[in-house]
């Protein structure tokens, strides 16, 4: 059976019913505190934590006295404009005593779509892990419209643990994995404790939640297993409503794990190296066996750039005679490229007059 013992980086996904009370709309504090509790646990021992919390409009309907049915547009954006402010405090003030910082990280769909965002996104959220923060990640409900939403934080979540490298995603949830019926209403339904592929069959079984406040239902949770370890994390569902359920899931509570396909670093290279170049950067010996030794691509050992490409997009990396050895996310667009080719990084700003990045590719955004 699948733990978290050996996850270096763990995105916990946290849903409204969790978090808020049903009826009174208010935040479960002592149910936060445990969690709170659980993620300082997961700290200690050295793993990176990213939380994915549902949250910000039903607190924020609570504060407005908004009705419990279905809002308007208008009035979940109010809503979530409110709430969100709530949420993050909620957080800081659970984690504070443990000594961790957390940092508000607010996306929608478009910020994983579009390749610049996105790149953006993840070295935002690469940066808050390396500096010991939390990150807090929630969909930009106040922005989003449904033609940019997620819709859900299952399919959020899932996203977030491609995008941090994540080698385990946690979703707590009102069952406690995933069943052949909805035990709900079937009794004689049979939990899996272990999924290590996703047929049409398993796809077949799933149902909806009945939450009142959660909107994600089995199925997203399978979109979600499915996206999740296609890019190498292990995902589980577990009961959520315990008080500490992170540590009950390491200590054998009931959960439904779906394996991983490989590690998150072989199938984003596996990725990287499916995508078509935009263009070809050709770099000399010296860049060559710097790059085998695992180091980042510097602007310093580029002779030559070919293509029109932007940044983010993939180009190939040749060496001096014209061959192939790798390929990666560059990260200056051509013009910018060219323009520092051969050049010291410490060079960088005084010729594109902004500080620009280390690297031409880092190491992280390339299979060779």
């Amino acid at each position: 059976m699948a733990t978290l013992s050996g996850a270096k980086r763990v995105v916990i996904k946290i849903g409204s019913a969790l978090l808020v009370d049903a009826i009174s709309g208010d935040l479960r504090r002592d149910w936060l505190l445990g969690l709170a509790e659980d993620v300082a646990w997961l700290k200690a021992r050295g793993t990176d934590v990213v939380l994915v919390s549902s949250g910000s409009i039903a607190l924020g309907r609570g504060a407005l006295g908004l009705p419990r049915t279905d809002l308007s547009l208008e009035q979940s954006q109010a809503a979530a404009a409110v709430g969100q402010i709530r949420l993050a405090r909620a957080y800081e003030e659970a984690l504070a005593p443990h000594g961790i910082t957390t940092g508000q990280v607010l996306v929608t769909l478009e910020d994983s779509a579009n390749r610049r965002r996105y790149l953006n996104s993840r070295a935002t959220l690469a940066q808050l892990l390396s500096l010991g923060v939390v990150p807090i990640v929630n969909e930009n409900d106040t922005v989003a419209t449904d033609e940019i939403r997620y819709g859900d934080n299952d399919r959020l979540a899932a996203q977030v643990a491609l995008t941090t490298g994540a080698d385990a995603l946690v979703l707590l949830s009102d069952v406690d994995g995933f069943y052949s019926d909805n035990p709900m209403v079937n009794p004689a339904a049979r939990r899996f404790d272990r999924v290590d592929d996703i047929t049409p069959e398993i796809e077949a079984m799933a149902g909806e939640g009945t939450s009142g406040l959660s909107k994600g239902g089995m199925i997203t949770k399978l979109w979600a297993a499915k996206t999740a370890t296609a890019g190498g994390c292990a995902m589980a569902i577990t009961l959520g409503s315990v008080m500490r359920p992170i540590k009950a899931l390491e200590e054998g509570a009931a959960a439904t794990w779906f394996m991983a396909q490989g590690t998150p670093q072989l199938a984003r290279k596996r990725w990287i190296s499916s995508m078509k170049p935009q263009g070809k950067i050709t770099v000399d010996a010296g860049a060559i066996a710097a790059l085998k030794q695992g180091n980042s691509l510097l602007a310093a050992g580029v002779r030559a750039v070919e293509g029109d490409f932007g940044r983010g997009d993939p180009v190939a990396i040749l060496g001096p005679e014209g061959h192939k050895i790798g390929q990666g996310l560059v990260a200056y667009a051509n013009a910018e490229a060219e323009a520092i080719l051969g050049c010291h990084s410490s060079q960088i700003e005084a010729i594109l007059g902004y500080p620009g990045r280390t690297a031409l590719i880092h190491r992280d955004d390339m299979a060779l």
